[in-house]
């Protein structure tokens, strides 16, 4: 039988995703492109933000409507958050939860035994270990993306995903070490470490972040090897200290920042100061000179106030950083902030958000100028046009090159000439 996957949300899904697909395929079935020519078509969701879970019921219809025959599945975080809306979303045949993936093949199976719905979500213990899986290939040639670490301790006042993904839990070293030897083994250059709280790795096994990044750089295979989303107070100048011994590791660090006001950040139940973001800030670009600092931007936050919206865009002025990703608060049922007073309007989160993606452009372009003149090491990816072809520098700055010759997969030098407002443009340096 022919199975397909959709995957809402992030990179730890997409890995999650590809686990699933590998065990359904030791299980018989053969992984498919098409949801429409598939028999099973698996879901995995992505709860979030309550636009989440509206993409959740529109995947679903669409996927119905696509497809009538297909046995679908609907798994991931939105069932397991809320376990009664997910068991009333008919278009899913089986619906799982995050807690028990491994009864994903026998779930199918029963159902196209008996034609009888489904519903099989289990409540996170809070005693759970981590899930052991592994990924032996994935959807892009030159990256990998391994998980180590599930669940969040921190219970920001916005945020549903410590209901969703239980408490911390985190990846054994050696599991981590023979799934980048595979990995390794299967040509992939470079490794990306994802994890719900990625910073929290290891705190329930006596270990720490650095102990996941060592073991990482270890394989000769392995040229790279990047970071996920980080919660910036872990940070430490010692942990900086220990992480740039890693010359393996790849100058970028996406330190979610949420808000640039403290008082915003008060109320969020953020565990970091400005202050602090700033010095962290200041200690990475001590020990890696080339970084780049990406991060993520909240705006409209319940109470936020047009001063404290001035402090959070005049904070991601300062900070100059390489990347953001900005987007409005939305209303998130079963957390504090969704009944906190002093709601924004719609119309002002809109206001602001044209606001902060005009600051944070700003400062992109500037990250890209001031690298201009500088040869850097470009991992390529892809070909996007005919002999023109895209990659990333460790900083992870998009760099697009044209060459008569396939440059996919290659590590090479590259002289960086121009930047718009997406890129730089460069050229090989002579001999490639």
């Amino acid at each position: 039988m022919k199975v397909s996957v959709i995957t809402l949300g992030c990179k730890v899904n997409q890995y999650e995703s590809q686990a699933m697909l590998e065990q359904l395929a030791s299980a018989g079935f053969t992984a498919c492109d098409s949801t429409v020519e598939s028999d099973v078509v698996l879901i995995n969701s992505c709860t979030v933000t309550s636009t989440s879970d509206h993409k959740v019921r529109q995947t679903l219809h669409r996927t119905r409507r696509g497809n009538p025959n297909a046995v679908i599945v609907l798994t991931g975080c939105m069932p397991q958050a809320f376990p009664e809306l997910a068991a009333q979303l008919t278009d899913a045949d089986v619906v799982l939860g995050n807690s028990n993936r491994h009864a994903l093949v026998p779930d199918i199976l029963q159902y196209l035994s008996s034609r009888q719905r489904i519903v099989d979500i289990v409540p996170h213990e809070n005693t759970a270990t981590f899930e052991k899986m592994q990924v032996e290939h994935f959807f892009e040639r030159t990256r990998a993306f391994i998980k180590i670490e599930d669940g969040c301790n921190r219970f920001c006042s916005y945020c549903i995903i410590p209901y969703a993904r239980g408490r911390v839990r985190s990846k054994p070293l050696e599991e981590l070490r023979e799934e980048v030897a595979q990995i390794a083994a299967n040509g992939y250059r470079e490794i990306v470490l994802t994890g719900i709280n990625l910073s929290a790795y290891g705190q329930e096994l006596g270990l720490h972040l650095c102990d996941a990044v060592e073991t990482a750089c270890g394989p000769d295979g392995i040229a790279r090897v990047r970071l996920g989303s980080l919660e910036p107070e872990q940070l430490s100048a010692d942990v900086i200290a220990r992480l740039a011994k890693q010359k393996k590791l790849c100058p970028q660090f996406h330190l979610s920042l949420q808000s640039g006001c403290d008082a915003t950040l008060r109320r969020m139940n953020r565990h970091y100061t400005t202050a602090e973001y700033r010095t962290i800030v200041q200690n990475l670009r001590t020990a890696f000179p080339d970084c780049s600092i990406t991060t993520d931007i909240m705006v409209g936050f319940p109470g936020e106030t047009e001063e404290e919206f001035s402090q959070s865009l005049a904070f991601a002025r300062e900070i100059g950083f390489a990347k953001a990703h900005v987007f409005a608060y939305s209303r998130r049922p079963g957390t504090r902030a969704n009944d906190a007073p002093h709601q924004i309007t719609q119309r002002v989160k809109e206001e602001r958000s044209r606001q902060m993606i005009a600051v944070t452009q700003q400062t992109k372009e500037a990250f890209f100028e001031k690298q201009l003149g500088c040869i850097a090491p470009v991992l390529f990816e892809q070909e996007t046009a005919v002999n023109v072809y895209d990659g990333y520098t460790a900083n992870y700055t998009p760099v697009r090159v044209s060459s008569a010759k396939d440059l996919r997969g290659q590590i090479l030098p590259v002289r960086l000439t121009e930047a718009d407002r997406d890129c730089c443009y460069g050229k090989l340096t002579e001999g490639i």
